[in-house]
């Protein structure tokens, strides 16, 4: 499994555990469609809008990397 699949499928278990839709967590600067691209790891992405995901999850970015 690549890291982008691994992380994907991270961020998706960290929003659902939140009890968070995609909508929930798009704003600053992160749109659903965004997170949904990154969930399925069909796009990438910079560190600063994973940094922006990361504070609406309310988590720290290192946090997102937690997978294994």
């Amino acid at each position: 499994t690549s890291l982008y699949k691994k992380l994907g499928n991270h961020i998706k278990k960290i929003r659902k555990e939140k009890g968070l839709t995609q909508d929930d967590v798009g704003f600053n600067g992160i749109s659903r469609q965004m997170i949904s691209h990154l969930e399925l790891a069909i796009s990438d992405t910079t560190v600063t809008k994973l940094k922006a995901l990361a504070d609406n999850l309310e988590v720290k970015v290192k946090d997102l990397f937690n997978f294994e």
